[in-house]
């Protein structure tokens, strides 16, 4: 068996143009299905957490984050224009550097997904709890807490996760009108936060800007980078694009555009009417509007809150049902995986498999746990996309690129420097975990996948 097989651009486009999948979206539904990730617990979790680390500088983590981004956004829309697939990275990967690297990278963002959209239902759960606890209603504590914290399982999350996972079944059509719907909500949401605060801004608040100096502005960046996964779930959705050569960098650039401004506004106006050292790391928006007497905002932001991080578990649970099914369909998982639905016309199997393994994650283990993990796998991705567009430029130059990366081989050289040192900003403990994940799937791999894939067979017959 040859480990290093690639697959050829033509195997990518007979994939693409013998979908199954229905081709619906448009870059404006890319741009919603991205912002739906992105938006979530992210902002109204992770910044109070970033700012612990950074002080009033979790603004500038922000924009180093943002920067980061920006630049693997870039080399994302030239691969998708070259291979509008649904598996994203994987498939990318499959190209330019053979099947072992693209079965590691696919295990990668199983594991990105999985843990990410775990996180956000912990995230939407803690904000659920504290909403229905100023209306006066109390769930027992251990009915919300993961038995890694004493308790038993964190049952919404659970509910909300095998809610979401019911409305993919149904269709990705349907799935995207209920997230354009939730994005307009909590942009709105966002906005609100922004101009209840901004009457209350004390500039005393932001000094020392930066407490802990750079090294805690890039802590930060670490922690919060959290806030913008997602944004490459877009990718994911190319074979359900109309026109994925043109709206996959629209939707892109449309997606992060908006988030950047959303974000670096919000953590400006949190930090000015809450001394850093005093913010509610698990409900950072509400009680901030509460400090300042707008007992009315935080609800409705909480509430607010709470319907946004249902597009982004949609979202995120939507990209790793794809990868999932594409690495099924080319046999380096069990066949059936890869399997749609005659009627709902969706990868039905794994879209339950995803769900359920989702939702046992996030009724477990505590966010806390959860989002270095996530942050580690994302960055990951984003170093193997990089150099792929490197690789690429040389290996399959014949290749149709309707949107070049500017400045390779230095612009995917510059993002993979942006991603390493937000990696080495993470502790090592997490390191450590997620070394053994990569292991676990290499020997999956060499277990199932290498004697079952569709390309090693056809190059033995």
């Amino acid at each position: 068996m040859n480990i290093w097989i690639t697959k050829t651009p033509a195997d990518i486009f007979i994939a693409s143009e013998h979908t199954q999948l229905k081709k619906n979206l448009t870059a404006l539904d890319l741009a919603s299905l991205g912002i739906g990730a992105v938006v979530g617990t992210g902002i109204f979790v992770a910044t109070g957490q970033g700012a612990q680390l950074a002080g009033p500088g979790i603004i500038l983590s922000f924009i180093v984050a943002a920067i980061t981004c920006g630049f693997c956004a870039l080399t994302y829309s030239e691969l998708a224009c070259m291979f509008p697939v649904a598996g994203s990275t994987y498939s990318y990967t499959y190209v330019a550097f053979g099947e072992v690297i693209a079965w590691i990278i696919g295990w990668d963002l199983m594991f990105e997904y999985l843990v990410a959209a775990s996180a956000v239902a912990s995230g939407w759960s803690s904000t659920f709890a504290g909403l229905i606890q100023g209306a006066g209603v109390t769930l027992p504590k251990a009915l919300l807490t993961s038995p890694l914290q004493g308790g038993i399982i964190d049952l919404p999350a659970v509910v909300i996760t095998l809610l979401i996972t019911w409305i993919l079944f149904i269709g990705i059509r349907e799935s995207a009108k209920v997230n354009n719907i939730i994005v307009v909500l909590k942009i709105l949401v966002i906005l609100l936060f922004v101009f209840l605060g901004i009457r209350h801004i004390n500039l005393s608040n932001l000094k020392p800007f930066m407490p802990y100096g750079w090294k805690g502005v890039m802590a930060g960046a670490a922690i919060i980078f959290f806030a913008y996964i997602g944004f490459d779930s877009i990718s994911t959705a190319a074979e359900e694009t109309k026109n994925p050569k043109r709206d996959i960098p629209l939707g892109l650039m449309l997606c992060l555009g908006v988030v950047i401004l959303l974000y670096v506004g919000t953590a400006f106006v949190l930090t000015s009417i809450v001394p850093y050292k005093e913010i509610d790391v698990n409900n950072a928006l509400p009680s901030a509007l509460g400090r300042i007497g707008i007992r009315w905002g935080g609800a409705l932001v909480a509430t607010g809150a709470i319907v946004g991080m249902i597009s982004t578990i949609l979202v995120t649970l939507y990209g790793q049902i794809r990868i999932f099914m594409v690495m099924a369909r080319d046999g380096l998982l069990p066949a059936p995986f890869a399997k749609v639905h005659p009627r709902h016309m969706t990868p039905h199997i794994c879209t339950w498999i995803t769900g359920i393994a989702t939702a046992l994650i996030a009724g477990i283990f505590p966010i806390s746990k959860t989002i270095d993990l996530c942050n580690m796998g994302t960055l990951f991705a984003f170093v193997v996309v990089s150099i792929g567009v490197i690789v690429l430029r040389k290996t399959r130059p014949e290749v149709e690129r309707r949107f070049r990366v500017p400045g390779v081989p230095f612009t995917p050289l510059i993002t993979i420097a942006f991603c390493f040192y937000l990696m080495y900003s993470l502790p090592g403990v997490t390191w450590i975990q997620f070394g053994i994940w990569l292991l676990v799937g290499v020997g999956i791999y060499f277990l199932y996948g290498v004697r079952h894939s569709k390309l090693q067979l056809k190059a033995k017959s």
